[in-house]
């Protein structure tokens, strides 16, 4: 089944592109063909490390973000249906829960066998917990919930986890996951390339290419990462 992926979080900062990278890279590497979207207009990251996937939309009107859901009328890739991935800027809920309620699109998906997941980057703030019940609130049962607690951006999420938020979302079915830190000098170079994952740990030439040790780094990190990636109902 193909599937639409919302990484969001609502905040900046909160690790939003980082993951929607990784889930890219995931998809290429599984072989499961995917589009992307890019909603930051300032920094268009998710666009400038897979710029053959991912495009910018602006979701300030109904015209830009029907374009994420016309991919499910595109034909199959080597009969494989594709998935889509948008990279959720801070301060977009608002439009896009316009969008997705006046669409009724949640219904149009679930009877067209496209399966709908949110993603929820997480700090260790509280208003990370604020900004998930509000999630939760906004679209209730049916979609699928991914609460990511992203170690690169703290490390006791104990007011996440002992939170009624994370409470209403495990009786919704959501999957709470940990991403770990990937080594800040190593992202720093990659992100200095410009360079998907893939890229960064094949490229041992230039000013910026990691060494060996941060190449192995790099794949452990995608290794543990695709690990728990590999449990979640994606499709």
């Amino acid at each position: 089944m193909p599937s639409l992926n919302f990484i969001g979080g609502e905040k900046g900062g909160v690790g939003k592109s980082v993951a929607a990278r990784l889930l890219a890279q995931y998809f290429i590497d599984k072989g499961q063909p995917f589009t992307g979207f890019d909603t930051d207009r300032s920094h268009t990251s998710f666009t400038r490390f897979y710029a053959d996937y991912a495009a910018p939309v602006i979701v300030d009107t109904y015209e830009g973000l029907d374009q994420i859901a016309a991919v499910f009328e595109e034909p199959p890739v080597d009969g494989k249906s594709k998935n889509v991935i948008v990279d959720l800027a801070a301060q977009t809920a608002a439009p896009l829960s316009r969008w997705v309620r006046d669409s009724d699109l949640l219904s149009l998906l679930a009877e067209m066998g496209v399966t709908v997941n949110f993603w929820h980057m997480a700090d260790a703030g509280k208003d990370s917990i604020d900004l998930l019940d509000r999630l939760l609130n906004t679209y209730g049962a049916g979609p699928n919930y991914f609460v990511v607690k992203n170690l690169g951006r703290g490390s006791d999420f104990s007011q996440l986890e002992q939170s009624a938020a994370l409470k209403k979302a495990l009786a919704l079915g959501a999957r709470v996951m940990s991403l770990a830190q990937l080594h800040e000098a190593s992202m720093r170079k990659i992100d200095r390339q410009n360079a998907s994952f893939w890229a960064a740990t094949h490229t041992t030439s230039g000013p910026d290419a990691l060494g060996m040790l941060e190449r192995q780094r790099v794949k452990t990190w995608l290794k543990h990462a695709y690990a728990t990636l590999d449990t979640l109902p994606l499709a």
